[in-house]
């Protein structure tokens, strides 16, 4: 069951317009991206010690392409143009450290250019065999195996 925070940033008390009250989410976007063996990239987002797709939150007016292609960008130096499509979306989830709720769109990402390295915001990229991430003790690798059966090779 969702539990709603009325302390939440982006919570609209529409009560004085006589409508029920509404709620904002942070839009966070993940890019599956697989190499020619169906390795899946992944990223150690500055800071963290745990593998993860690249992405992050979209900007305020910023259209789905923008966001995937900024983000791509400052975690894994994605250049170039791509292909994508929507695998999959979570469930909203409070975000404590934030205080704000959270929808996540995971999209598959086919790249025109392979290359990539560490971007600003990431300290090491590499492809890697989703099944190795499948029984870690860190959800959000887990999620990496799990959305990779999303976009299986064919």
């Amino acid at each position: 069951m969702l539990m709603l925070n009325n302390n939440a940033h982006g919570y609209i008390n529409q009560s004085h317009l006589n409508r029920k009250d509404d709620y904002l989410f942070r839009i966070s976007i993940k890019g599956l991206i697989r190499n020619s063996n169906g390795d899946v990239l992944v990223v150690k987002e500055s800071g963290r010690a745990w593998w993860d797709l690249p992405g992050g939150g979209m900007d305020h007016g910023e259209d789905i392409k923008t966001a995937i292609s900024r983000e791509l960008n400052e975690e894994v130096s994605l250049k170039g143009n791509f292909r994508y499509r929507i695998i999959a979306t979570e469930n909203p989830h409070f975000l404590e450290h934030a205080n704000v709720w959270q929808v996540r769109l995971i999209f598959e990402v086919v790249p025109e250019n392979m290359l990539f390295a560490a971007g600003d915001d990431g300290d090491e990229v590499v492809f890697i065999d989703p099944k190795e991430l499948r029984n870690s003790d860190i959800l959000a690798e887990r999620r990496v195996y799990e959305y990779s059966s999303y976009a299986p090779m064919g």
